[in-house]
């Protein structure tokens, strides 16, 4: 089973055994999230679910002019939130979490989730970049979250994951004082782990999703499981998720090449 690509009018979908690319795709409004986007991520996450597959989040290009993108830039990830349905939206609206429910779902994806960024990540593309395991940009990348400038607050998970990616400083600098980081900054703080020119991004995903791909899936999945819980859940959950691991056949498999390798 996999995806039908005609099902989905806001995303690009391409699919291989081991790997889903996901592709936002509104170039008209820069790739601005909308709550049509919204339900094709969920989706994707049903079926991700049920078959799982490194994910890998990309953008498509904006049709802006080129003035107002970020110099260089090829692509844009994610603009923000559609701002003509956020000025509409109102409390009850923000109590349903709408962003922060499909992001959070993201985040706890089976298996890992790659944010392959170029051009603006600002607001909610920004929070949807917090949510993966790992993200790589680009010289052009523009990461922040103006939402305090819009007189709302960025709700969808940077409060609290910005922190944890890049501390308490620079996350305030970013969600009080509206810094936009370029691609070399968030690199220096750790916000992505890799930056590459915008035409090698995609080569750059495909190669880190290349690595997850060599490790045992088994293993994979029970390490992110064990890496999200909470801390007093440890040691305790290492132990059983250890004990699981060790009567898999793939361990055994994986063990022995490595030990055959050895005698050579």
């Amino acid at each position: 089973m996999s995806l039908d690509s005609a099902d989905f009018s806001t995303l690009k979908i391409s699919e291989t055994a081991d790997r889903l690319w996901v592709r936002l795709h509104r170039p008209e409004v820069r790739n601005a999230i909308d709550q049509k986007m919204v339900d094709e991520l969920h989706m994707v996450c049903s079926y991700l679910e049920r078959e799982p597959k490194t994910l890998i989040l990309a953008g498509s290009p904006g049709q802006e002019p080129s003035a107002q993108k970020p110099k260089g830039s090829k692509g844009i990830f994610a603009s923000g939130a559609d701002i003509a349905q956020l000025r509409e939206r109102r409390r009850e609206d923000a109590l349903a979490g709408i962003n922060s429910s499909i992001f959070d779902r993201i985040a706890k994806l089976p298996m890992p989730v790659i944010a392959a960024l170029d051009g603006y990540a600002l607001g909610g593309g920004a929070e949807l970049a917090y949510a993966a395991d790992f993200r790589i940009g680009t010289e052009d990348l523009r990461m922040g979250n103006p939402e305090t400038n819009l007189g709302i607050m960025a709700a969808a998970g940077a409060t609290w994951r910005l922190k944890e990616l890049v501390g308490e400083p620079v996350a305030k600098e970013i969600l009080l004082a509206g810094k936009v980081l370029t691609g070399a900054e968030c690199l220096r703080v750790g916000l992505i782990t890799e930056l590459h020119a915008s035409g090698e991004l995609d080569a750059a995903a495909e190669a880190l999703a290349d690595r997850i791909g060599a490790q045992d899936p088994l293993a994979i999945r029970i390490t992110k499981s064990v890496f999200h819980a909470p801390r007093e859940a440890h040691p305790v959950i290492d132990t059983l998720a250890q004990g699981m691991l060790f009567e898999s056949q793939a361990k055994f498999d994986r063990m022995q090449t490595f030990l055959d390798r050895k005698k050579k």
